[in-house]
Formats: C-alpha cells, sequence, structure tokens
C-alpha cells in the first residue's frame, strides 16, 4: 500500500509540474526560435552588404566600359563625335525601356482586383451579389 501511496504522490507531483514544464518548453522554443532568426537575419544583412557592394562595382565597371567605347569609336571620328554617338545609344536605350515598363504599367490594371474586392466585402455585409446569386 506504501508503494501506491508514493505513486499516487508522484503522478500528483508530476501532473502538477505539467504547467511548469510546458510554460519552460515555450520558453525554450522560443529562445531557440530567437536564436535562429538572429542567425538567418545576420546572414541576409551580410549578403544584403556584399550585393550592395557588388551593384557599386558593377556600375563603376560599366562607366569605364562607356568610356572606353567612347575612346574606341574616337579612333575613326572626333572624340566629341564619338561622345554623343555613346551618348545616343544610351538614350535610345533608357527609350525603349520606359516603353517597356510602360506597357507592363498598362497591362497591370487593378480595376478588376479592386471591383472583385468591393464585391466580396458587399457579399459579407450581405448586400449585393456574388456569381449571380443575391444573398
Amino acid at each position: 500500500m506504501d508503494d501506491q501511496a508514493t505513486q499516487k504522490r508522484g503522478l500528483f507531483r508530476l501532473i502538477a509540474d505539467v504547467p511548469t514544464l510546458i510554460v519552460q518548453l515555450f520558453r525554450d522554443e522560443l529562445e531557440s526560435l530567437k536564436l535562429e532568426i538572429t542567425k538567418k537575419v545576420k546572414g541576409v544583412a551580410i549578403g544584403a552588404a556584399l550585393f550592395a557592394v557588388a551593384a557599386v562595382f558593377a556600375f563603376l565597371a560599366v562607366i569605364i566600359l562607356l568610356f572606353a567605347a567612347v575612346v574606341a569609336i574616337a579612333q575613326v571620328l572626333p572624340m566629341w563625335a564619338a561622345a554623343l554617338i555613346v551618348a545616343g545609344a544610351l538614350l535610345l536605350i533608357v527609350l525603349v525601356l520606359v516603353l517597356i515598363g510602360t506597357a507592363q504599367f498598362k497591362k497591370g490594371n487593378p480595376q478588376k482586383t479592386a471591383e472583385s474586392v468591393k464585391r466580396d466585402v458587399n457579399t459579407i455585409k450581405g448586400i449585393g451579389k456574388r456569381d449571380g446569386h443575391v444573398r
């Protein structure tokens, strides 16, 4: 009988410890999550900084390549004409990109989505129609 009493006390003690154990488990999991997020954020920040530095060097490389193009064309034409040719080519590229970008903006008309959201809100409120059914 003494063994049963000890088992009951042990069971009651275990049941009493469950809330404390659950709280500790949550704390440990949150700490683990915090460490993992901190590690990932550090990695993302370092990656972003490296991309930014690479972008600066790429920009400088493009400038040097454009200068080299001017110098190469200047071998057969005056320097001013070579510079105008390279600048004109760059402006032509800019014009084409702007036209393509404008066309893409016109394609992405959110009007249909806005109307759909309005219909959904009205349906939730209980007014209006949705898919041909009056609600």
